[in-house]
């Protein structure tokens, strides 16, 4: 549907089995107050990826999670599915993402539980958890530095890895980029990546995973 200078995809779902989600960090009040009126009249669910504090303030209606800067609005609660997803990070400045993955999840109706703090500087963290990091569907690994985290879970765990890059770190960490290379050159096998700070996407990826289980 296009209202002027919007035009929200209601077909998605459908298409994908996942809703339009709205990048809000670029987007003005006026243009989610909009958004999110046109999904709330259509009883549509909406999440707002990326929504400063501000402007969620602004914003009526719906939950909004400061730390992942996401605002969702749900007319009823998701429909389980199924499958469970593990978020593993190597630091607790990696928790936006980390939330970002897990609140996408749960607004797509899929179980996921995180596990913070556990990088490879202290590998006992990651060893005492490994049976039961073992027992999910698949694994979202994010790491900043140099993101050998995604390289340690691969070696170590079966279920398909999705390794997100977070522009956390220090000078060459260079805003995500080391940890970005560093997963890509992973030699581990099998390791899927996603763009720097790129929670969205990796929710996503597993959802599109997820759906062969419901075949």
């Amino acid at each position: 549907m296009t209202h002027g200078d919007l035009c929200f995809d209601y077909g998605r779902e459908k298409r994908l089995g996942f809703p339009e989600i709205v990048y809000g960090e670029a987007k003005s009040v006026d243009q989610l107050q909009r958004i999110i009126a046109q999904c709330q009249e259509r009883q549509h669910d909406i999440l707002i990826s990326r929504c400063q504090a501000e402007k969620a303030a602004e914003l009526e209606g719906g939950h909004y999670d400061p730390v992942a800067r996401t605002w969702i609005w749900q007319p009823e609660a998701p429909k389980g599915k199924a499958g469970k997803i593990g978020i593993l990070s190597g630091g607790s400045a990696d928790a936006p993402v980390v939330m970002e993955v897990k609140n996408t999840l749960g607004f797509l109706g899929i179980h996921a539980d995180a596990y913070q703090d556990i990088g490879v500087a202290a590998l006992e963290r990651f060893l005492s958890r490994l049976d039961l990091i073992r027992s999910y569907d698949i694994l979202v690994v994010v790491a900043g530095f140099e993101a050998a985290l995604a390289s340690v879970a691969a070696g170590q765990c079966p279920q398909p890895i999705i390794a997100v890059p977070t522009s956390v770190g220090y000078g060459v960490a260079e805003g995500g980029k080391a940890a970005l290379s560093s997963m890509l050159a992973s030699c581990a096998n099998g390791v899927m990546v996603m763009n720097i700070d790129n929670g969205i996407g990796a929710a996503l990826a597993a959802q599109r995973m997820l759906r062969l289980l419901e075949a």
